[in-house]
């Protein structure tokens, strides 16, 4: 939580809640450049927006001109895609739709689990041009959230604010001298805490299998290759430096295993199985409640 007198920005961007603490009083110039961003981000990315620019990809084939952070997203998802062998892409935006979780939150099934598309066969992703070689639904969320925690980020440093939690709605970046200590949200009970951890000057991301979750095993975690939802894994928690990357790896986990993980990025983790069970890194250093 944030330190008792630390002052509070609270508002609703991309479909969730945010909250942003600092030690001073943001002033209302920082306030407006801080919706101003998510305001942006939503306009790009958002798949459930007729007017966004990626659903331009939705109408057919053609390319389109993202902003230049861009190419961090592309990057870590190209890293992903390649170590979780197409599980994790950010073409499941199709599969969701076809499970319901589609611009209309009909969450009604319109067929059975599909597949995403491989990306080699349909996707040109070149610096900030994306094109498509087919109609596509891109969906960048499992590391989108947390590049605009890092972009919020930004814009506080920028205007001077160096004490911050930056929270939206558990993907969280701390600034500062003073670390912040955060309840871990319990998979099957949001009310209840399976353990804590402390932030100090790093990112923390969590991906849950509850948090958009709707029918009989439906939810938003889905395996690429197939369509599925995964069952396996119900909550992942990770830490490192980057908020776009501990976004990405927490869905990530859900797919691959630590090991190939630990290779090329530097974060620690915890995971929480359906049957109850956790495994944890050496380095997440938290305490977990028995």
């Amino acid at each position: 939580m944030p330190h008792p007198g630390w002052s509070r920005f609270s508002f609703e961007g991309i479909g969730t809640h945010w909250e942003i603490s600092t030690s001073s009083i943001l002033a209302p110039e920082v306030q407006r450049q801080l919706l101003a961003t998510v305001a942006d981000y939503d306009h790009t990315y958002s798949r459930f927006r007729p007017d966004s620019l990626v659903s331009a990809l939705q109408r057919g084939p053609g390319s389109i001109s993202l902003p230049g952070h861009s190419v961090a997203l592309r990057d870590v998802y190209q890293t992903l895609y390649r170590i979780s062998g197409g599980s994790m892409t950010p073409l499941i935006g199709n599969s969701l739709n076809r499970l319901g979780y589609d611009a209309g939150y009909t969450l009604v099934p319109s067929g059975a689990p599909e597949g995403a598309a491989k990306w080699e066969d349909v996707l040109e992703w070149s610096g900030t041009t994306v094109s498509g070689k087919v109609p596509l639904v891109l969906d960048v969320g499992a590391a989108g959230k947390g590049q605009l925690v890092h972009l919020l980020g930004e814009v506080l440093r920028s205007a001077g604010y160096l004490d911050f939690l930056v929270d939206g709605s558990g993907d969280m970046l701390h600034s500062g001298s003073l670390p912040v200590t955060v309840a871990l949200e319990h998979p099957y009970n949001p009310k209840q805490a399976i353990g804590t951890v402390e932030l100090d000057n790093s990112a923390l991301c969590a991906s849950a299998s509850n948090r958009r979750a709707w029918g009989d095993g439906l939810h938003h975690v889905l395996d690429g290759i197939t369509g599925q939802p995964i069952q396996t894994t119900v909550a992942t928690w990770t830490m490192a430096a980057s908020a776009m990357v501990a976004d990405a790896l927490a869905t990530a986990l859900f797919m691959v295993e630590p090991a190939a993980l630990e290779v090329e990025f530097d974060f620690s983790w915890l995971r929480v199985f359906s049957n109850g069970t956790a495994t944890f890194s050496a380095g997440f250093e938290g305490r977990l409640f028995t």
